[in-house]
């Protein structure tokens, strides 16, 4: 056991704060969808033991470096799945023809399940064991469902997962082989969501569903550490992510808070959101100054941030508010377009949601959204693997049938030519 360096869990609308033994979940007053919560941590006992230094001598190369800073009483319930600490890649040849000074590109497809959701799940698995549970469920789209299940597998809890109709068919598979009992909802991602809130409380099962766990967020944020040390904390002007519920988003920003108030980065970036134009009451709430959103029906080439009312909303807005930043809207067919660039020009293999940030970036660039000084950072948040449906809707060729003569070949050949 360690000492915890956590403050108090305070709601990110009414500002009551509570200690972490009181409440599970959301702030009982303003409810699970306003209700949401910040980890506030104590950073001046964390400064001595997190500095630039200790980091530079942390022989681990997982997001497990930046314990102090992560909500952990036991360590010892930490999962053998190596989370984090995944790839940075700078296009220059984008970066130039796109008009910006540098775009880095962040890989989080290559993460034990292939998404960036493996940062949440493992810390979120630690929570769970350390309050004893035996049974866990989670509502999701399938990315967050599918790391929940690996981590819990390894764990020994059972977990009870609830996902929408359309959830593909990859992510299925790794929900089965991992052990989960799956619920498939005849219905959206958030009826999904609903039902799994009401069935966690029912019959007590520990929820990891996004938002109300207020625990997400703190795994989700290392991403951002990382960034900050990958790029010798040299901090770009913008970064990018895809956008449904929100958590990532405020989960990033959040990671650059933790170390601008540890002393660690002296600058701040923008966050940029980015969603599918089919799904996107985020950034029609930002566009109309709202301080919540209207819910719509999601629809959009992008399983993973089809979401019609976003969990993680009030912090999401208060995010990109608050660093200055924007929401974006693309287009499906931006979408697939930038998972064939992601493909041809930097060799990250993306599935439709792990693509959008970068349909986001380029647009930004397209339409003088982003200067020729700016410095822009994107998070790829899934691999392409986990959608191969939506990865041949990228795809605007077919491989050709021969038969087996070397002489069907150089006909194909002569043919193409």
């Amino acid at each position: 056991m360690q000492t915890s360096n956590i403050l108090s869990l305070k709601c990110a609308t009414c500002g009551n704060e509570y200690q972490p033994n009181q409440i599970d979940y959301t702030c009982p007053t303003c409810g699970p969808l306003f209700g949401t919560l910040d980890v506030i941590y104590d950073y001046e006992k964390i400064k001595p033991t997190l500095t630039r230094s200790i980091l530079s001598e942390n022989k681990r190369q997982d997001h497990w470096r930046y314990l102090p800073i992560l909500p952990i009483l036991n360590p010892d319930f930490i999962q053998p799945l190596s989370v984090g600490w995944t790839p940075l890649y700078n296009s220059k040849k984008l970066a130039s023809e796109w008009g910006i000074k540098s775009l880095i590109i962040k890989d989080d497809g290559r993460n034990p399940t292939a998404s960036f959701k493996d940062r949440a799940s493992a810390v979120a698995v630690v929570k769970a064991l350390e309050k004893s549970v035996t049974t866990v469920t989670a509502a999701s789209t399938g990315n967050a469902a599918s790391s929940w299940s690996a981590f819990t597998a390894l764990a020994g809890l059972e977990a009870i997962i609830f996902v929408p109709q359309n959830a593909p068919k990859a992510k299925l598979a790794q929900l089965l082989l991992y052990g989960a009992k799956v619920f498939q909802v005849q219905g959206t991602y958030d009826d999904a969501f609903d039902l799994c809130c009401q069935a966690a409380e029912k019959w007590g099962w520990y929820n990891r569903s996004t938002a109300i766990n207020p625990y997400l967020g703190e795994g989700k944020k290392t991403g951002a550490l990382e960034i900050c040390e990958q790029l010798n904390w040299k901090i770009p002007d913008y970064i990018f992510v895809s956008v449904g519920d929100g958590c990532i988003l405020q989960g990033t920003w959040k990671g650059f808070k933790d170390f601008y108030a540890l002393g660690l980065i002296d600058k701040l970036p923008k966050i940029v959101g980015v969603q599918a134009e089919g799904a996107a009451p985020l950034f029609h709430a930002w566009q109309k100054g709202a301080m919540q959103c209207e819910p719509l029906e999601a629809k959009t080439v992008a399983d993973s941030i089809s979401v019609g009312i976003p969990r993680d909303q009030v912090k999401a807005l208060r995010a990109v508010r608050e660093s200055d930043g924007k929401f974006v809207p693309v287009s499906d067919a931006e979408i697939l377009e930038a998972m064939s660039i992601l493909a041809r020009r930097v060799g990250v293999f993306a599935e439709p949601a792990g693509a959008t940030a970068l349909a986001g970036a380029r647009k930004l660039c397209e339409t003088g959204g982003l200067r020729q000084d700016d410095e822009a950072a994107v998070f790829i948040t899934g691999n392409g693997l986990k959608d191969v449906e939506g990865a041949m809707k990228a795809v605007n060729q077919q491989p050709i049938l021969v038969e087996n003569d070397i002489n069907s070949v150089a006909q194909q050949i002569k043919t193409k030519g």
